[in-house]
């Protein structure tokens, strides 16, 4: 399979000819496309989000894509459905991987996050005032990302690879308002001994986000609310940064631990991390991964380190535990991860699944 240059500048002019076309003022919101940064596969996500530097399937297309190379099949498919809030939003990824030279290794993946079956409830009263159930309509909030990777060793240095995505965005909210984006992501990793590292750039050049409202649809419902009648806007998510560095050590009874240690970066101003300035913050993620025979697989992870303000005025550091097992036999693997472990009470819990297919395996 080989995806065709002319079809991603085709993507990128649209993108930019949309841009041109509102001629509306660039803002660079603190969260724009928020939903990349959530994470995909129940092992990463049991590990806290820090698998830049070891995801070694098709889920590297989201973490890492110089990993890519890594694969150990000439077709990988990972499979993952999830669910937050309880049921009320389904969040969905699809990855598929496999080699297309000697060297190179192209991936493609689809992200999926929404919110289905909102009523709309503008038509709830008919021309007589009665309440009529059989007008009220449903409609979807969704975003999707569409990724087109590759990955290929770097001949500077035996271990070090090198990746890139270019992604499409696609957001919308019924038919009320849509929109279309683009950007680049690029990634190295490298390999020495037992020890593993990543460096990922994400959204390097920024990726704008053009937003179209349908204000024709809601004119009416805003104008009665009193509220302002939005205009087509155009959002720009600024560039991130995560470094990784994993290190496996071999134990005896077949067993192996694996350690890792991520840094992300955001260059949008201070957040609730743990350490955070005027122009960047850093959040800090650690995983734990320890493996049977490279058949069973456990797995702990901390992540989202934050300081919480109690009642009484005091704070303390509050954090996101996760675990999560897989197991693997012949060409399917199946993962598992609980998140939000031990903090229900206050952001309800997510069970995570994702399987994954290695067939026509590499020896």
């Amino acid at each position: 399979m080989k995806i065709k240059v002319q079809h991603i500048l085709i993507c990128f002019i649209t993108v930019l000819g949309g841009i041109n076309s509102t001629r509306a003022q660039v803002s660079k919101p603190k969260y724009a496309n928020e939903f990349l940064a959530i994470g995909v596969g129940a092992r990463g996500l049991a590990m806290g989000n820090a698998v830049v530097a070891t995801t070694v399937d098709a889920s590297a297309t989201y973490w890492n894509p110089a990993n890519l190379v890594r694969v150990k099949a000439d077709n990988n498919l990972t499979i993952q459905h999830a669910e937050y809030f309880a049921g009320i939003a389904a969040y969905d990824y699809v990855g598929y991987a496999t080699p297309i030279d000697e060297k190179g290794v192209m991936g493609i993946s689809f992200i999926r996050f929404g919110v289905d079956d909102i009523p709309d409830t503008r038509y709830l009263y008919d021309a007589n005032g009665a309440i009529n159930y059989d007008n009220i309509r449903f409609f979807s909030a969704a975003d999707y990302a569409f990724q087109f990777s590759y990955a290929r060793p770097l001949s500077l240095l035996e271990g070090l690879n090198f990746g890139a995505n270019a992604k499409v965005v696609h957001r919308s909210v019924g038919k009320f308002a849509n929109a279309w984006g683009f950007g680049l992501d690029a990634a190295l990793a490298y390999q020495l001994n037992n020890f593993d590292f990543a460096l990922v750039g994400k959204d390097i050049f920024g990726t704008f986000t053009t937003w179209y409202h349908n204000t024709s649809l809601i004119e009416d419902v805003y104008l009665q609310t009193g509220n302002e009648i939005p205009e087509n806007t155009t959002e720009m998510t600024l560039p991130r940064l995560v470094l990784g560095a994993a290190y496996t050590q071999q134990l005896p009874y077949n067993l192996s631990i694996l350690g890792e240690i991520n840094l992300e970066t955001t260059f949008d101003g201070p957040r609730n991390t743990y350490i955070s300035e005027d122009m960047y913050s850093i959040d800090p993620k650690f995983g734990i991964e320890i493996a049977y025979k490279n058949l069973a697989f456990l797995r702990f992870g901390g992540n989202n380190l934050q300081k919480i303000r109690n009642f009484n005025g005091s704070e303390r550091w509050n954090g996101q535990s996760n675990i999560g097992m897989g197991f693997k036999y012949k060409i399917l693997q199946i993962d598992y991860a609980y998140t939000d472990l031990g903090d229900a009470s206050e952001s309800l819990y997510s069970h995570i699944f994702t399987i994954i297919l290695n067939w026509d395996a590499k020896e």
